[in-house]
């Protein structure tokens, strides 16, 4: 392979010829063989690198620190990384120790001899210009790196959101669809009082959707950020008025209303909103998995289980019983849960890990949240896809179940009292007799009051057809 030689402060480097990146990405990717996956694995982190450095040529050029032709071509490069161009450039190693500087130095390799080629120089030429005096300048790992981590949690948990809202729609069509398919609800996993197939389907759907606000709650404290603060807060190195003319530039680049943070010094080494963020994503997931799990249950069978919906079939589920059809969607969904709440630890763990003016632990914490969000909205798509939209309602059963349930029994209570309500459903119990026949024949109510007060049961569904209780 043809190599180009460069020199960082330890000695020289051999770089592959045809490689954007430069030295300190080199000795990066000989360090850090840890993970196997590359920072361009999270394309949303890549853009917002560039973003900053996008923002800070703009700032450094009306200081008057780049001459036009720096920042145009600092700037021309940046944007082709945000539109998608030389995302594998970006390949160090998800997990990084020096506090995100490797992935920051892989940013300012790549930029710079894109920027370089632009005019009309060779890659590594960086006498022409530097990957940290120009593109770098201004700024530190440690506020650009932990800003990108927050743009880009932005830009991810928009596409999660929206992802969770067809999900909820989703949830909401079927709960549309069944609005008329009576069963008993459960507590405890035991019969509790009777209510529509409907009404369990818009609680996923309200469930999700309150999910959804908090989210973009959480998302919106990523807006403040402490870029300009350099090293540890204190702005060293950048020029007076840097940091207003940066955050501005960064905030029509990206879209996003940055502001600066109160305390820069607090701000830099501070990880709370990361913790918020990764709480608030395992609260998702929970609920995801609990949506999952009742799912499951209620397609258990097909003739020895729960049975009362029946999902898509996607797949053989076994490799020697004839016939059998799992529930792998919600299985998926599940897992996914089980590693969003993994990495809820794993940022706690980096955030109290963090000594003194500054969070060295900011990679993996990007890394696993930005993998929760990924994980969060393609599980979500699946189990909408290829589970909630083809999912039907096993109405013979379920009719029958509801007129042999003792859970109509509580309906019974304000017309009998609860004393007598509980003997009709201990007699339905041992002898299997409808809850009706039982009233009736006690002579606790005659058969239309008590055929109201069953029918009642089901809200808001009056002509709910109970007949057969």
């Amino acid at each position: 392979m043809t190599t180009r030689i460069e020199t960082d402060w330890l000695g020289n480097v051999p770089v592959p010829a045809t490689a954007y990146w430069g030295a300190h990405t080199a000795r990066a990717l000989e360090n850090f063989t840890i993970s196997g996956i590359p920072v361009s694995s999270h394309p949303h982190l890549v853009r917002a690198l560039a973003m900053i450095k996008n923002a800070a040529a703009q700032a450094n050029f009306e200081l008057g620190i780049l001459n036009p032709r720096e920042a145009t071509a600092i700037r021309e490069a940046c944007q082709e990384i945000q539109d998608g161009h030389n995302h594998e450039q970006f390949c160090v190693d998800v997990i990084q120790g020096g506090a995100g500087t490797s992935t920051n130095m892989n940013a300012n390799e790549v930029i710079a001899n894109l920027a370089l080629e632009k005019l009309g120089y060779r890659r590594g030429e960086y006498q022409h210009l530097h990957p940290i005096d120009h593109v770098n300048r201004c700024q530190s790992t440690n506020d650009t790196y932990p800003t990108a981590i927050k743009l880009a949690l932005i830009f991810a948990t928009a596409e999660l959101n929206l992802e969770l809202g067809k999900l909820a729609e989703s949830a909401r069509s079927k709960g549309a669809e069944f609005a008329d398919v009576v069963k008993m609800g459960r507590t405890q996993l035991q019969d509790a009082v009777p209510m529509t197939l409907g009404q369990e389907f818009n609680a996923f759907a309200a469930t999700l959707e309150e999910d959804r606000s908090r989210l973009m709650e959480s998302a919106a404290l990523m807006r403040e950020c402490n870029l300009g603060a350099t090293a540890i807060g204190t702005g060293i190195t950048a020029e007076p008025g840097y940091q207003e003319l940066v955050l501005r530039a960064l905030a029509e680049v990206s879209g996003v209303p940055v502001s600066p943070a109160a305390d820069l010094i607090e701000a830099t080494s501070d990880v709370g909103v990361f913790m918020h963020m990764s709480g608030m994503l395992k609260r998702t997931a929970i609920k995801l998995s609990k949506i999952s799990s009742d799912l499951r249950l209620l397609s258990s069978g097909p003739q020895n289980g729960f049975g009362e919906i029946i999902l898509p079939p996607r797949q053989a589920g076994s490799s020697i019983m004839p016939g059998k059809v799992n529930p792998v969607i919600p299985e998926a969904m599940n897992q996914v849960a089980f590693a969003v709440a993994g990495a809820d630890t794993t940022v706690t763990m980096a955030a109290d890990n963090g000594q003194l003016q500054l969070n060295a632990f900011e990679p993996v914490i990007a890394h696993v949240l930005l993998q929760s969000i990924s994980w969060l909205e393609q599980g979500s798509r699946a189990l909408r896809q290829y589970c909630v939209e083809g999912i039907e309602a096993n109405t013979g059963r379920l009719a029958r179940q509801t007129a042999a349930s003792v859970g109509l029994a509580t309906a019974l209570i304000p017309a009998i009292g609860y004393a007598a309500a509980a003997a009709v459903a201990k007699e339905a119990l041992r002898d299997g007799s409808t809850i009706l026949d039982i009233v009736t024949g006690r002579n606790l109510l005659d058969k239309e009051s008590a055929q109201s007060l069953l029918e009642s049961a089901v809200v808001p569904l009056r002509s709910a057809d109970l007949s057969g209780v």
